[in-house]
């Protein structure tokens, strides 16, 4: 589909419905929210990750996005349904057609309960943290253990990616954040080379699994059963790492709002259910990883800092580039 034709898709289910029907974009998805549900179209684009180029394509990842996230939000995924043509107009699930493209149906969630939102407003309890611990560490026991070895040269690599924004960085925030990027280049090479036998030891222990891939706070929801949902599915390899990885992700996460303390509550309740830091090595893992995320989130937010150049959000964002690389420079000096 393209935009134009969601927008009239949308039209349809107004005049259908009589609902407030909405439109969510993100870089590769058109999300429709309804009253109390949402439908989820996938963009017809490639990318060296990610193919979406075909219908048949889109379909396969609607499917397999509904199967991945059913394993820990049963009850929000509910379906894939097609999206048709029929008589000049667009409609999905249930008028019938020539068939345009698919999407996944899910129930829709209340905003208020968004994790992201909550840390703003200051409201999360450390109850609510606990909980999403033994949820995190429940799911992680039941995935998939991959034991293929970790490649830490193509891990360094990845970390490494960050210095395709460093001239960028540089001529905004100065030569100490390029600096802080050299380093942390350095010290990332080194660490993983010393921790190669470590890292595929951890993959002999069952520790690398099939997990979500995309696990911070945009992405949970925090009911008193926390709802963790938005997994990866057009790339297994970014799905497939170890656990500590994704649990750094999200203690990162807390970390950048300023929740140290629920970041160390929620890494306690974690091991309590699934002790997988064992020493002082798998701790400094842990770290690492978290600068990892930090790294990641810098050079996200650089790139959408250029081009929000001559915009009001310019600002804002470069700042946000420069939290995050002091978060990492943070982490890179525990190691």
């Amino acid at each position: 589909m393209t935009k134009e034709e969601v927008n009239a898709l949308i039209g349809t289910l107004k005049n259908e419905t009589g609902e407030n029907v909405s439109l969510m974009e993100t870089h590769i998805s058109w999300v429709i929210l309804r009253d109390s549900l949402v439908y989820k179209v996938k963009k017809p684009m490639q990318y060296s990750f990610l193919d979406y180029s075909t219908l048949q394509k889109r379909r396969y990842c609607c499917y397999k996005e509904l199967i991945l996230n059913r394993r820990i939000a049963r009850g929000v995924y509910l379906d894939v349904v097609p999206v048709c043509h029929n008589n000049g107009s667009f409609h999905i699930d249930g008028v019938k057609g020539n068939i345009v493209d698919y999407a996944v149906k899910m129930k829709r969630l209340d905003e208020g309960k968004l994790m992201i939102n909550l840390l703003k407003k200051n409201v999360i309890t450390s109850g609510q943290i606990t909980k999403l611990a033994g949820k995190m560490a429940r799911f992680h026991h039941r995935c998939n253990i991959i034991m293929d070895a970790f490649a830490w040269r193509k891990f360094d690599d990845k970390f490494a990616d960050i210095a395709g924004v460093q001239p960028f960085i540089n001529d905004n925030l100065g030569g100490d954040s390029s600096n802080t990027i050299d380093l942390a280049l350095l010290k990332s090479s080194t660490f993983l080379h010393d921790s190669a036998d470590l890292l595929n030891m951890r993959v002999r222990d069952g520790f690398q699994r099939d997990v979500h891939g995309d696990l911070h706070a945009k992405n949970i929801f925090m009911y008193d059963d926390p709802v963790i949902f938005d997994c990866i599915e057009f790339n297994d390899e970014y799905r497939q790492m170890d656990v500590l990885n994704e649990l750094a992700f999200c203690c990162m996460d807390l970390e950048a709002a300023g929740r140290h303390d629920f970041s160390k509550l929620l890494l306690k309740g974690y091991l309590e259910d699934m002790p997988v830091i064992r020493d002082d090595r798998e701790m400094k893992l842990f770290i690492y990883f978290k600068a990892y995320r930090a790294n990641v989130r810098a050079k996200v937010n650089a790139l959408r800092a250029k081009q929000e150049q001559q915009s009001g959000q310019f600002q804002k964002t470069i700042a946000t580039v420069d939290k995050y690389l002091r978060l990492m420079d943070s982490y890179m000096q525990g190691l």
